[in-house]
């Protein structure tokens, strides 16, 4: 599909597991289904929230397959290809290319934090191996390293990189990339909670953990911005907040897999190191859900 008007909100799917930790395919396929269903943008698999880096890569390879085959082109399916080891992101990319994608979405590489001219090379290297559009993704909380405006207006030169997800929680350095860059490139918020704030200064959507719980609401919600409803947006943020706020009262997904849980749509079960919430934020969330209407 074209992403070249991608907008909106695109959800950070998570992966459901089985109890002996296979991945329950058939309770992905039902997800992805009530996400197309309540009207979400595009999706997002193998991202942070997939729970991506205990995957194994013919795992990922299988969760973006069936994402694809169950979204069947009704909505734009972006692949988490991202790592901090640059050979074998470029391999991943070139076999969600063969796969069938629309598109990647590529974070910075943790733990070996590269420099500034570091990035710009991993991130050229990916770009040059596919001719997928790329977002990148700068999430310094997670990666301990900040992907800098002037190395993305140096990396949003070459022709496939075509936007960033934004979680630097800097909105000063979002309002930079803003004004530097061409009004094609695609701002998109990676902090729910910055969604407003973030389309305000030039943003076109989000890459949303909430909508997994509130497709719809968050849907809504980033729209109502898009489209200049100020005050039905803030209505709708105000509303999702104690969400958006629970969601990482831990270490995210544990937080949405437990509440998808109490939904009824997936088991919690996770992959070490992640374990599950404690019952003090499943109590949090329990009710959190039950002013949502959601249980």
């Amino acid at each position: 599909m074209d992403t070249t008007n991608l907008r909106g909100c695109g959800t950070a799917l998570v992966t459901p597991f089985k109890k002996d930790l296979a991945v329950d395919e058939a309770a992905l396929r039902q997800l992805v289904e009530w996400q197309i269903a309540e009207g979400i943008n595009f999706l997002v698999p193998c991202g942070t929230t997939g729970e991506s880096v205990t995957l194994t890569s013919n795992e990922q390879y299988r969760v973006v397959e069936i994402v694809l085959e169950t979204a069947a082109q009704r909505v734009p399916v972006i692949a988490g290809a991202g790592g901090n080891n640059t050979a074998a992101i470029v391999d991943k990319a070139k076999a969600y290319e063969t796969l069938g994608v629309d598109g990647l979405l590529s974070v910075t590489p943790y733990y070996n934090k590269p420099t500034q001219e570091g990035l710009y090379q991993h991130f050229r290297a990916i770009a040059e191996s596919t001719s997928l559009p790329i977002i990148v993704y700068n999430v310094p909380p997670r990666t301990n390293v900040n992907l800098l405006p002037d190395t993305l207006v140096r990396l949003a030169a070459l022709p496939n990189i075509i936007g960033v997800k934004e979680a630097s929680g800097d909105i000063a350095q979002v309002a930079e990339i803003a004004t530097r860059m061409k009004p094609d490139f695609k701002i998109l918020s990676g902090d729910d909670a910055m969604t407003l704030p973030i389309i305000a200064v030039g943003g076109v959507g989000l890459i949303a953990v909430a909508s997994n719980e509130v497709p719809r609401l968050m849907t809504a919600m980033t729209w109502a911005c898009l489209e200049n409803n100020w005050d039905e947006a803030r209505t709708l943020n105000r509303r999702l907040m104690p969400l958006l706020k629970a969601n990482f009262v831990e270490t995210s997904p544990g937080p949405v897999k437990a509440a998808l849980a109490m939904m009824g749509k997936i088991e919690e079960v996770y992959r070490l190191p992640m374990v599950p919430v404690t019952s003090a934020t499943k109590e949090k969330l329990h009710t959190i859900l039950s002013a949502l209407e959601l249980l």
